[in-house]
Formats: structure tokens, sequence, C-alpha cells
């Protein structure tokens, strides 16, 4: 709208003295917009993605192991097409052009997903999932001061058949024990009057869930300075582009937005090796079904992650003595950005696909979308650290 609405337009010939105030409202409000969208359908889509598939058939969830794979290689896909089509569109069309191409391919992605829904599988809602969370920390503050049972066969638990449907039951673990405590059953009421308010009295299974989220924080944590890191592919290497020569013949120079093709084309190739090479190989030699299991394949990436910011510091170090020795660095090509951008992306390989997994995995079956945003929590926290 601000493109083509004449009153909406910025001034279009030379730099602008001061923003109007409708153009700043419409700026923001745009970027809002992408923010509260995105933050609604990703991490849902996701995880509604991986729901189709049947823990319980062998076969179904060994192809929902590879979900995860395919989900970031239609997302890069998707990069490749934004990062050079659109761009080409925006510098030589215009970006009212760009921007309604987005959109139409927005609104058909949009109607493509409502005719799939006669044959979506749908899980049961079961109220709100942090209200259990809540209740499990409300009962285990209350009751701080109880003695420990001398066993969890002492702990409240319903039986299986008690249990809601599209839930499990949960053995205890020996972790977080402070948290116990909600499923102690008091002297001081019987079990059913404390059965009938879960403020009071949680159970086994309920605790074992919030554990399973507590558990997942130093995860989220010790993620950050990976997330550090990828983010330099999309501000520190596109800014070290714009000062290298980026020409391809006579007549052709690459958009600087356009470099970053690099990392997605080195992620769509990496994902698919690793999906129909290396894991059935890794199945064969360790018997594991995933190939690798969550967290190695995490700490994995990360080792990449260290590679890239080596590869850069080296490429960096020969930009600038390009311009110590009264050298312009444009007389350097661009492609000695190419190994940090797919060292990187097959970090991403490993990690991020990997983080999507895992949070999707660890969480209990009724917070599978609260698991996926925490990996989107890990994409907007480390570009708000870079920040700084």
């Amino acid at each position: 709208m601000s493109r083509v609405i004449p009153s909406l337009k910025p001034c279009d010939i030379g730099p602008c003295q001061e923003p109007r105030k409708i153009h700043e409202l419409f700026f923001f409000l745009a970027i809002y917009s992408i923010s509260i969208g995105t933050g609604g359908h990703k991490p849902s889509l996701e995880s509604f993605g991986a729901d189709q598939f049947d823990d319980d058939h062998p076969e179904e969830r060994k192809k929902k192991m590879s979900f995860f794979n395919w989900w970031c290689f239609g997302l890069c896909c998707g990069l490749l097409f934004g990062v050079t089509v659109i761009v080409y569109i925006q510098d030589h069309v215009g970006w009212a052009a760009a921007d309604i191409v987005l959109t139409s391919v927005m609104a058909f992605t949009v109607v493509i997903f409502c005719m799939g829904r006669p044959f979506y599988r749908f899980r049961k809602p079961n109220g709100s999932p942090l209200t259990p969370l809540l209740q499990v920390l409300v009962a285990a503050f209350v009751k701080r001061n109880l003695a420990y049972p001398s066993g969890p066969e002492s702990l409240y638990e319903v039986s299986k058949s008690e249990m809601k449907q599209g839930t499990r039951l949960l053995f205890h673990t020996k972790k977080l024990k402070f948290l116990d405590k909600a499923a102690i059953i008091e002297d001081t009421q019987t079990s059913r009057e404390q059965q009938n308010n879960p403020w009071r009295l949680s159970t086994v299974t309920r605790v074992e869930e919030v554990k399973l989220i507590v558990n997942m924080i130093p995860i989220w944590l010790t993620t950050l300075p990976f997330g550090i890191c990828v983010a330099q592919s999309n501000t520190f290497f596109i800014k070290q582009s714009t000062t290298l020569d980026r020409k391809i013949g006579p007549d052709f120079t690459i958009p600087p937005a356009s470099i970053s093709a690099l990392s997605a084309v080195g992620l769509i190739f990496s994902i698919a090796t690793y999906d129909r090479v290396l894991v059935p190989f890794l199945r064969r030699a360790t018997g594991n079904v995933r190939g690798m299991n969550l967290l190695p394949r995490i700490g994995t990436g990360m080792v990449f992650s260290v590679l890239t910011m080596i590869v850069a510091a080296l490429v960096e170090k020969r930009r600038l003595a390009f311009v110590e020795r009264n050298l312009s660095s444009a007389s350097m090509s661009v492609f000695w950005l190419a190994p940090q951008f797919l060292i990187i992306a097959i970090g991403d390989t490993f990690t991020l696909v990997g983080l999507q997994e895992y949070f999707y995995d660890q969480v209990p079956d009724s917070m599978r979308s609260l698991g996926s945003r925490f990996t989107l929590a890990c994409s907007a926290d480390r570009v708000f650290l870079v920040a700084f």
C-alpha cells in the first residue's frame, strides 16, 4: 500500500527531509503484522505437520523423523526464491510489484492449505497447555514444607484408563525433586477432595511434563551463541559482500541481498544429503533408527558454527589486507564468502533442524506448538543479541 497509494508514498526524488507520521505508522504496522503472523502460524504449522504422523505406527514414526529435515528443506527453497527472484523484481521492476507477487503467493498458499482440510489429522484440544504447568508449580510451592515420601509409589497418579485421550503416562524421574511435592497426598484432606482441586494435587505425569519443560531451558540457553553465529550470515556477511566484486560477466552485478542464496543452496543440498545418504548409513552402522541422537546432532552443528567464524575471520583478514595496501577491496571476488556461507549451512542442517525436532519431541503431547516456539524464540533472540 505504501508503494501504490500516492498519499502513502515516501518521497521518490531525492532523500526525504523527515518522514511523515503516516509513513512511520504504516511501516511499523507492517513490521509488527509480519511478526504477529509469523509467531502465530510458523510454530503452529510446524507442529501441525508433525502431528500428521502416528507415533504408535513404526513406519509413520520413521517418516516423522525425516519430516523436520524436509520442512527445513521447503523453507530454504522459499528463501532461495525470495533472495533471487523477489530481489530481482525489487531492483528491476519495483517494490510494489515484488510485494504484489509475495501477497499473491501467500494468498495461494492459504487456499492450498484450506483445500487439504478434509485430509488432515486433528488432535482433540484438551484446554490450555499452560494451566497444568501453573497448577504443578502452585501445588509444589504450597506443599514446599512437606517431607518427601519414602518412594515414588507414594505419589499420586491415575491409571492409564483414566488418562485423557491423546495423553500418555510418564514414569517418575529423580531430577528436580522439589516438583514432586505437587504429587504428595496430604493427610489433612481426603484423596477425593484433593483430586478435585488440581491446584493442590497433581499427578506424577503432570509433574514430569513440567520437568520436561524445565529441562529444555538449559538447551535453549546454550543455543544462543550458535544463533549469534548464524545471524552473522544475514548481517555481517551481507555487509562484507557490499565491499567486494559482485560482477558476473560484463553486465550483471549480484545484489547484496542475493548473496545469502549461497547459504540457501548449501542448506538444500546438505539436508538432502543428510536425510538420504548420512542417516541410512548411520542406521546401518549404529542401529539407531534416527541415525544420530538429537543432542549429538545439535552439538555437531555447533562445531560447524565455530569453523564458520574461523573461516569468516580469515576472509575478513584478507579483505582488510587489500585495504591496507591501498587497494580497493572491490577487486576481491564476492565468492570468497562462499565457504563461510556453505559451512554455516551445514551447521544449520545439524543444529537448527535438530533443535526443531528436539523441542517438538521433548515437550508433553499437549504442548507441541509450545515446543516449536522454543525454536522460533532462538531465532528471535539471536537477532536481538546481534543488535548489541
